[in-house]
């Protein structure tokens, strides 16, 4: 599993309210451009695969499991996410972006080293820790 890396903007989104990550619809969209952590901020900075054959534009839903927090520890987690093709391959890609599709905002991104093509009948799944979450505020 990749681990997650976080937008440099996420961190301050936080702490301005621009996130509601119990409520907030969030989505992971796959492009084969590498994302600016830096300067990174909102969808128009990502470079989307084409869609069609399975991937719809701005991404499949991360449908929220649970957000938590024990001991002062806030815990996401977001279930697997799938992208199936069908009717032809989808779109060579090597990052998928996770979002908030409600505030237009960048949280992070995955890194799978080497772009990668979900051919027609396959099912590529984004792996999402169900175990420690998604991620963990402190």
């Amino acid at each position: 599993m990749a681990a997650v890396q976080k937008f440099n903007c996420y961190p301050l989104d936080l702490a301005t309210k621009l996130h509601n990550l119990n409520t907030d619809v969030i989505k992971i969209m796959l492009t084969n451009t590498a994302p600016n952590l830096t300067t990174g901020q909102t969808k128009a900075d990502i470079t989307q695969i084409a869609a069609g054959n399975g991937y719809v534009a701005d991404g499949n839903v991360a449908t929220f499991v649970s957000g938590a927090q024990t001991a002062g520890v806030y815990k996401l987690t977001l279930a697997v996410v799938q992208f199936i093709a069908a009717g032809g391959n989808i779109a060579a890609f090597r990052y998928a972006v996770i979002w908030n599709s409600t505030a237009n905002r960048l949280i992070g991104m995955l890194d799978y080293t080497a772009s990668l093509v979900i051919t027609s009948g396959n099912v590529f799944e984004v792996q999402l820790d169900q175990t420690n979450g998604f991620l963990t505020i402190t």
